[in-house]
């Protein structure tokens, strides 16, 4: 790759990092392209070198913000090594997460902009969610078991529920609250052996 085609990667890689940090903090349609193409340090003129339009650039950056979150979650998960799902509830389910939305769980921020958008958008988000599925599944003390995968799901929802309304919810004591019981209901909530599931 020439210096120039390297240039315009790195380029086009911070455009898209910048707005996928705006579109979970302030969501899709707020980002403003002179903004952000100032905040990367490029000409409001030159967008269209990296972009085809607009919504080019929110369905890229929405890809981006989802996919960042699995290192993440992996990363919460193998905090606590001795219990890796409890690690990551409790990380995703702590106040540093409900209080970064910006660096935080795009599925919290963009589910709603998901449910209304195209087809790329629609998919990016399906894919992120198996993803995290698949992790939490894997998490479980039998992780092929259909136990796991339903008990993944309860999982999921409830962590995506539960920092959606901690930061939607006014009072500061009823925020804490919402994390600290799912946290601790979910934390209670493990898969069974297959042989236990048919007594």
């Amino acid at each position: 790759m020439g210096h120039s085609q390297s240039e315009k990667a790195a380029s086009h890689d911070r455009v898209l990092r910048i707005a996928a940090r705006k579109i979970r903090e302030e969501g899709v349609s707020r980002p403003n392209i002179a903004e952000l193409m100032k905040e990367a340090g490029l000409t409001h003129g030159g967008f269209y070198k990296h972009f085809a339009s607009r919504d080019d650039l929110i369905v890229q950056a929405a890809a981006v913000a989802l996919a960042e979150g699995s290192a993440k979650m992996e990363k919460a998960a193998w905090k606590n090594k001795q219990e890796p799902r409890a690690g990551l509830i409790d990380s995703y389910l702590g106040k540093q997460h409900r209080d970064a939305p910006g660096t935080g769980c795009a599925l919290v921020s963009l589910g709603g902009a998901a449910g209304r958008a195209d087809a790329k958008f629609k998919s990016a988000y399906d894919h992120q969610v198996r993803a995290y599925l698949e992790l939490l599944a894997g998490l479980e003390d039998h992780p092929d078991s259909e136990e796991a995968r339903s008990n993944a799901t309860l999982t999921l929802s409830a962590m995506v529920g539960a920092i959606l309304m901690a930061r939607a919810v006014d009072d500061p004591e009823l925020s804490d609250e919402l994390l600290t019981t799912v946290a601790a209901q979910l934390n209670q909530h493990r898969s069974r052996p297959p042989a236990e599931q048919s007594e």
